[in-house]
């Protein structure tokens, strides 16, 4: 996950030196915080695609390889298809428990 620029609502300004600055300048990459300080919260969505169960799993605070990481192996263990969508996990079908559960046996604080 990237950290927010400071100025994040700035779109254009007349100043060619501070137009010039916000484009070379880089976001920072958060490090990743250890399994036990990570507060993860496990949910099932169904408005998102109707008729469909989506298992949520939101809060992770990292690096985007590592948020990956931990997608693939939510995935791989449930034996389901998901993705990431905006710095969240999502799983398909009604796993809220088993999620649950796997994440507090690798060492997350789940809500």
């Amino acid at each position: 996950m990237k950290k927010k620029s400071q100025n994040q609502g700035l779109v254009y300004s007349t100043d060619p030196e501070l137009m010039a600055s916000l484009e070379t300048q880089e976001l920072e990459e958060i490090s990743t915080l250890s399994r036990n300080q990570q507060k993860l919260k496990v949910y099932l969505n169904t408005k998102i695609k109707p008729g469909k169960k989506i298992t949520i799993v939101e809060g992770f605070i990292g690096k985007s390889e590592d948020l990956e990481s931990l997608a693939k192996q939510l995935k791989t263990q449930m034996g389901v298809g998901g993705s990431i969508q905006n710095s969240e996990i999502w799983l398909q079908g009604d796993l809220v428990n088993k999620v649950s559960d796997w994440l507090k046996k690798q060492g997350y604080k789940v809500k």
